[in-house]
């Protein structure tokens, strides 16, 4: 689907120098049909070379975001879930914080990181912010072993859907506060598998594009979550004054 929306503006430019050579050639001379002919041939060329090059650009973005959600199990084997981790969060340029410290291991804009963090192997990871990441359903398999983790970022991440969501039951006895603000693929449906997180103390789902019926849903969460606040969505409608 992707690629026919890219290329439906190269395939209205051919249909139109297909007319339009259509036209020249029956007033113009003789000599000139050949031209035509030829200059509708090239298109028709470099419309075939645009389509495998863009097909190829998907697939790329694609092997990428496969790439960046791989399961760190060699890392994991060799330092441990909270050191793997923590580097699978660094690679995706954010940051974590283990149990009872303050300092967060961060990646700066460039995606480089200090290395200190293995020296915490057996040191509970309670603190993760994926913000902006490309995180996606398969990259949650190198977060899921936390099972001390009580902060969760996931603000602004394209590829966090219903899906991923449902899976963070796994933090139900420890996760006391999520962001979820920013993500255009949460829909009502992810939102209602969060009743599982029954110590959540702060949930924060404003800019959720696809979250219809914002009102219900925020009456809906504050049943789910009695213990939560709930911020960026209110059950109160505004009212319409008359004009």
């Amino acid at each position: 689907m992707a690629t026919s929306v890219l290329l439906r503006p190269c395939r209205r430019y051919v249909r139109v120098m297909d007319i339009f050579c259509r036209n020249t050639s029956s007033s113009a001379n003789p000599s000139q049909r050949p031209l035509n002919q030829t200059i509708l041939s090239y298109l028709n060329s470099r419309f075939y070379d645009m389509e495998n090059i863009i097909n190829w650009s998907i697939r790329l973005k694609h092997w990428r975001l496969r790439k960046k959600n791989t399961h760190f199990t060699y890392t994991e084997n060799l330092y441990g879930k909270y050191v793997a981790a923590v580097y699978f969060v660094l690679c995706q340029k954010g940051a974590a914080r283990f149990q009872g410290q303050e300092e967060w291991f961060r990646a700066n804009k460039k995606g480089k990181f200090s290395w200190d963090f293995i020296n915490h192997k057996d040191v509970p990871v309670e603190a993760v912010d994926l913000s902006g990441s490309l995180l996606n359903y398969d990259g949650l398999e190198n977060i899921v072993p936390l099972g001390e983790l009580k902060y969760l970022n996931l603000s602004n991440c394209p590829n966090v859907d219903d899906f991923c969501l449902s899976r963070l039951h796994v933090f139900k006895d420890t996760l006391e506060e999520l962001h979820l603000s920013g993500c255009p693929q949460v829909t009502e449906r992810g939102l209602a598998t969060l009743h599982h997180l029954e110590n959540l103390k702060y949930l924060d789902v404003s800019r959720l594009p696809s979250v219809s019926n914002q009102p219900l849903i925020a009456i809906l969460l504050e049943e789910i979550l009695p213990r939560c606040q709930i911020e960026g969505m209110s059950f109160k409608i505004p009212l319409k004054l008359d004009s």
